[in-house]
C-alpha cells in the first residue's frame, strides 16, 4: 500500500514540476483549488490520518473547520513551503507504518455527518483512504496544470 501511496504522490508532486510560487496560486477553473493549495491540503489530510492511526478520534479534536482554508498556500507560504512538508509528512507516514503490527489495528471514527455513527477505520482502511484521496487529487492537479500552461502531466 506504501508504494501504491508513493505513486500517487508523486504523480500530484509532479503536476508542480517548474511552477513560480504565482502559479502554483493561481486558479485556472472555476473551482476555487489551485496546485499549491491542493498540495497543501493533501499533506494536511495525511498528517491529520496519520495521527487518527496513532492516536485516535483525538486526532480531529478541532473538528473539520479548518478545512476551507486548507485549500491555498497560507500566507508567505511557497511551493517549496508545501512540497517539502507533504515529504515530512510522507516520511512520516511511512516510518509509523512500518511500526504498526496489525493493519487490522483501529479506532472508531470522529463524529461527523458523512462517518457512519459507530464505525471504526483501522490503519489499513485509512491507508485506502489516503490513496484514493491523493490520487483524486491528482487528477484535480492534472486538470489544473493543464488550464495553466497546457502541461500534460498525467497522459
Amino acid at each position: 500500500m506504501l508504494e501504491t501511496l508513493a505513486r500517487h504522490r508523486f504523480f500530484l508532486r509532479f503536476t508542480t514540476k517548474n511552477l513560480t510560487d504565482e502559479q502554483a496560486a493561481a486558479r485556472t477553473t472555476v473551482s476555487a483549488l489551485t496546485l499549491g493549495g491542493l498540495i497543501r491540503h493533501v499533506a494536511l489530510t495525511e498528517r491529520r490520518w496519520m495521527d487518527f492511526v496513532v492516536r485516535g478520534a483525538d486526532a480531529f479534536v478541532n473538528g473539520f473547520s479548518e478545512r476551507e482554508a486548507e485549500f491555498s498556500l497560507a500566507d508567505g507560504e511557497t511551493l517549496a513551503d508545501a512540497l517539502a512538508r507533504y515529504e515530512e509528512v510522507a516520511r512520516r507516514t511511512e516510518e509509523i507504518v512500518a511500526g504498526i503490527p496489525d493493519l487490522g489495528t483501529g479506532h472508531p471514527l470522529p463524529e461527523a455527518p458523512w462517518f457512519e455513527p459507530g464505525a471504526s477505520w483501522s490503519a489499513r482502511r485509512v491507508l485506502l483512504h489516503l490513496i484514493a484521496e491523493t490520487s483524486q487529487h491528482a487528477g484535480h492537479a492534472d486538470i489544473i496544470r493543464e488550464s495553466l500552461d497546457g502541461a500534460r502531466t498525467m497522459g
